[in-house]
C-alpha cells in the first residue's frame, strides 16, 4: 500500500463538499464503519465535465470519494463507467482488506450517479451517438447466463453492461436475489473484469408500483399473480430499452433462454421457444410487445445450460459455477405470508377450509396462504388426498376437493393480447414449467386486444390458477398472452 497516495486523498480530498451545477446526486451508505458517500456527477454530451462528493464515516470513505472524483472528472462517459473498486483502490495506492469497503462504497455511488445522469440527460436524446456497426446494451444480473450473453455480444461488436436494482429489504437474502444491491455489485465486478463499461439503474420505485403492488393486490383478491411476467413486459425491459436509446445502442441483449422468430410480418416479430426446452423462458417474456422484441437479442437461445457453463469456464468467468436464482427476487430469504403482511398490510385472518358442499373441514390463517392445486398444508386429514380447488377472498374461504375436481377442459382468459390472428392458436401454456397443451381459442379473434375470451383445451389441465399467465402459442411461437380469469361465460 502506497501510504503517500492514500494520505494525499485523505488530507487534500478532490471535490469534497463540491456540488456540480446540473449534476445528478446519489447517496450510498453501509460498510463496517457505517460510512456514507453522496456523489454528484454532471455530464456534457458524453463527457463527465464535473464531479463532487460528501463523505461521512471513516477516513477510507473520504479518500475513496476523492479518488473516484479524480478518476472520472473530465473523462469520457465510457471510461468513467469502467471505474470500479480496483481502479479506486489503485488510485489510493492499494488498500488493505479492512479499507476495501470504502472503495466499494465509492464505486457503487459513482455507478449509480452515472446511471442517473444518463437516464435524465438533457436535452432528450442519445448521450452517445450510435456507431456504424451497432452497439449492444446487455443486462447483467451477476449470474452465469448474463455473463455468457455479454461474452457472445462482445464477439460481435461494441457492448455496454447495465444492472438494475429493483428491490431492497433487510429481510431478503441478498445472495439469492438477482436484483439486490449485493447482486448489482457482483454484476459490476464481473462486467469490469470483462473490460465492459457498466452502469447501475435504480428502479426500486417503478418496481414497487408496477410489480410488487399488483402482486399484493392479486393475492388480496384471491388470485395467484405472476410478477415476473409484468416485470419483464412492463417495467424492467422497457426501462432497459429507454436506457439503450440514451447510450445509442441499437439492441438490448439478455441472458434469457428464448429466440426470436425469423418470419417477417407487419405486426412485428414473435418470440420462439428456446432450443433447450428445460430452460425455455418465453413464458416469462410473453408480455413483451413486438416493437420491443424487434430490438432484442437472446444469445443463449440456441444453447443448453451445460453448454453455457462450459463457455463460462472456458472464458475463465468467476460465475461459471454460480447456482441459479430460484426465488422471486423480492421473496428471497423470506416467505410469501410474511411478505404480504409486512409490505401489503394483509394480516393473519382466520377462515374456513370447506369441501365443495360447504362443509367445514378445518380453519386457516388467510386465503392468501394457498394456491389452486396445492395439496400440502391444508390442515385436513382424510383417507384420500385433497387439493385446493378455489379461493373465495370475500368470504375468506378455501375450497378443497379430490384431484379429479381440478381438471378443466375450458379456461377463461381476460385482457387478451394477440400478436397474430387467433385462428393460429393451437396450444396454451398455463404454468411456467408446464408443457404446452393443445388448445383452440373461442371465439376466433383478430390481432389486437380483447377483454375476454375462452380457451378450449383438447387435453384436460389441472391446477389452473386465476391470475397466472396464459401463453398462447402456434407451435413454438408465442402469438399472444392473457391472464387466467375465474370461470365465467364468454
Amino acid at each position: 500500500m502506497d501510504r503517500l497516495a492514500f494520505e494525499h486523498h485523505l488530507t487534500s480530498p478532490q471535490g469534497q463538499g463540491h456540488v456540480p451545477d446540473h449534476g445528478h446526486t446519489v447517496t450510498r451508505g453501509g460498510g463496517s464503519c457505517c460510512d456514507t458517500i453522496t456523489f454528484t456527477l454532471a455530464l456534457d454530451g458524453s463527457t463527465v465535465i464535473d464531479a463532487g462528493y460528501e463523505a461521512r464515516g471513516c477516513g477510507g470513505a473520504i479518500a475513496a470519494g476523492s479518488a473516484a472524483v479524480t478518476l472520472v472528472r473530465g473523462q469520457p462517459l465510457m471510461s468513467a463507467a469502467r471505474v470500479g473498486v480496483g481502479e479506486i483502490a489503485a488510485e489510493l495506492g492499494g488498500l488493505s482488506p479492512g479499507k476495501l469497503h470504502a472503495a466499494d462504497l465509492a464505486a457503487d455511488a459513482l455507478a449509480r450517479a452515472l446511471g442517473a445522469a444518463v437516464s435524465a440527460h438533457r436535452p432528450a436524446g442519445a448521450v452517445l451517438p450510435a456507431v456504424a456497426e451497432g452497439r449492444t446494451l446487455v443486462a447483467m444480473s451477476g449470474g452465469v447466463d448474463s455473463a455468457v450473453a455479454a461474452r457472445e455480444c462482445m464477439a460481435v461488436g461494441e457492448t455496454v453492461a447495465v444492472t438494475l436494482e429493483l428491490w431492497a429489504d433487510h429481510e431478503n437474502d441478498a445472495q439469492r436475489s438477482c436484483c439486490s444491491a449485493s447482486a448489482v455489485a457482483q454484476a459490476r465486478s464481473v462486467a469490469h473484469a470483462m473490460g465492459l463499461a457498466h452502469f447501475t439503474l435504480d428502479l426500486r420505485e417503478d418496481f414497487r408500483r408496477g410489480v410488487v403492488e399488483p402482486f399484493i393486490a392479486g393475492y388480496a383478491q384471491g388470485e395467484t399473480p405472476n410478477p415476473c411476467v409484468g416485470c419483464n413486459g412492463h417495467v424492467r425491459l422497457d426501462a432497459l430499452l429507454r436506457f439503450a436509446d440514451r447510450l445509442g445502442c441499437d439492441t438490448l441483449a439478455t441472458g434469457h433462454y428464448a429466440r426470436v422468430a425469423e418470419e417477417r410480418d407487419p405486426d412485428g416479430p414473435l418470440l420462439r421457444a428456446a432450443a433447450d426446452p428445460a430452460k425455455d423462458q418465453t413464458y416469462m417474456l410473453a408480455a413483451l410487445a413486438p416493437s420491443s422484441l424487434a430490438r432484442m437479442r437472446f444469445p443463449l437461445g440456441e444453447l443448453t445450460k451445460p453448454e453455457v457453463r462450459q463457455r463460462a469456464r472456458h472464458a475463465g468467468l468467476p460465475v461459471a459455477d454460480k447456482p441459479d436464482s430460484q426465488d422471486l427476487c423480492f421473496l428471497a430469504g423470506t416467505d410469501r405470508t410474511r411478505f404480504l403482511a409486512r409490505h401489503g398490510g394483509i394480516p393473519e385472518r382466520r377462515g374456513e377450509v370447506v369441501d365443495r358442499a360447504g362443509n367445514r373441514l378445518a380453519t386457516h390463517r388467510g386465503h392468501h396462504d394457498f394456491t389452486v392445486g396445492q395439496r400440502r398444508g391444508l390442515g385436513v386429514a382424510t383417507a384420500a388426498p385433497l387439493y385446493v380447488l378455489e379461493k373465495d377472498s370475500e368470504r375468506n374461504r378455501v375450497v378443497v376437493g379430490p384431484r379429479a375436481a381440478l381438471r378443466r377442459d375450458t379456461v377463461t382468459i381476460r385482457d387478451v393480447r394477440l400478436h397474430r390472428d387467433g385462428s393460429r392458436v393451437d396450444g396454451v401454456k398455463l404454468r411456467y414449467h408446464q408443457q404446452p397443451l393443445p388448445a383452440r381459442l373461442q371465439p376466433l379473434a383478430d390481432t389486437g386486444t380483447h377483454p375476454c375470451l375462452r380457451v378450449d383445451l383438447l387435453q384436460p389441465a389441472e391446477s389452473v390458477a386465476p391470475g397466472q399467465l396464459a401463453c398462447l402459442m402456434a407451435g413454438e411461437l408465442i402469438v399472444g398472452w392473457a391472464t387466467i380469469d375465474r370461470s365465467r361465460s364468454v
